[in-house]
């Protein structure tokens, strides 16, 4: 599974994504990280031994590999503007690379499923949003 040309470059314009692993009992966890597009994959990790301790790595690290990552951003309020690319997708143990963050661990995400929303960042529109008429 690829990105499209606009899907990419949207992902690369946005420095933080919200990723949601598998917890020991079942339960999500979702935690904002840096991350970066390579060809089809999605890079996440840290500097430090440390970053194996986190949750995301430990979740990943117990075979709970499917994941979700969403990155989107408001691009205004008025009139109101968003942007989204969701993911699902398989992570696989972290490994040593250069990463966003510089040398450290990072975990490939192979994306299996992804949507795209609005990355021409059109106004949502009156049927969706109605306009609000302010009287003074």
């Amino acid at each position: 599974m690829g990105f499209s040309d606009d899907e990419t470059a949207y992902l690369r314009t946005q420095p933080v994504a919200r990723l949601a692993t598998v917890n020991a009992d079942g339960g999500p966890d979702v935690v904002p990280v840096a991350f970066e597009v390579e060809d089809s994959a999605i890079w996440v990790g840290g500097i430090g031994a440390q970053v194996l301790k986190t949750r995301k790595f430990r979740n990943i690290g117990a075979g709970r590999a499917e994941v979700s990552l969403v990155v989107d951003d408001v691009v205004s309020m008025q009139p109101f503007i968003a942007r989204s690319v969701r993911v699902y997708g398989i992570a696989e143990p972290p490994v040593e690379r250069v990463g966003v963050m510089g040398p450290g661990l990072y975990s490939r995400i192979t994306p299996r499923v992804s949507w795209s929303w609005n990355l021409a960042g059109e106004p949502a529109g009156e049927q969706w949003y109605p306009a609000r008429r302010t009287v003074h």
